[in-house]
């Protein structure tokens, strides 16, 4: 599984650079806090298959890294995705490393 880290994912955004950023959490916790990019919960991604791009690359978070990496695994080794990351750290090194103006839980 390919990781990238929180400052990579920030140069990724300044530069204006074309891939997608999906938060695979809950509603609630989406709610709360996020770092935008589009919403497809974990238990929703196997019926939202088409919404997730082939083409470009695909950062996928969460709270802590710990799902998103389970959601890269699952769509690598049952869909054939090669273009997917995982944000390391998730939205809490996000918070902790480049905006601490995001909510932690």
């Amino acid at each position: 599984m390919k990781e990238i880290t929180v400052q990579e994912l920030k140069t990724k955004i300044d530069n204006g650079a074309d891939f997608q950023l999906i938060d695979v959490r809950e509603d609630n916790e989406r709610a709360f806090t996020n770092i935008g990019g589009d919403h497809i919960s974990m238990g929703s991604i196997a019926n939202n298959l088409d919404k997730i791009s082939k083409e470009k690359e695909v950062v996928i978070y969460c709270r802590s890294g710990s799902r998103s990496g389970q959601v890269v695994n699952f769509l690598e080794m049952n869909h054939g995705f090669t273009n997917l990351f995982n944000l390391k750290g998730g939205i809490l090194a996000w918070a902790g490393q480049i905006d601490d103006s995001i909510k932690k839980y």
